[in-house]
């Protein structure tokens, strides 16, 4: 997973955290604005969360956060 997207579900999933408390759920669509302007970093983070990690639609902020900065 390239760099810029590791760093921005980092602080999108902290921003959700500091928000609603360490049991915020998140899917991979929070890390994106409503609209498909991005397609490639989209299928990206789709890539990273169905097919190589086998994760549910909704996944517990903290334990992404833990994901991305074990470089998983």
């Amino acid at each position: 997973m390239r760099h810029s997207l590791r760093e921005k579900i980092i602080a999108v999933c902290h921003k959700k955290i500091a928000q609603k408390g360490e049991n915020v759920g998140v899917s991979f669509y929070a890390f994106f604005a409503n609209k498909n302007d991005d397609p490639e970093l989209l299928m990206e983070a789709a890539t990273w969360w169905i097919q190589t990690h086998q994760l549910d639609h909704f996944e517990k902020a903290t334990k992404i956060v833990q994901m991305v900065e074990a470089g998983k």
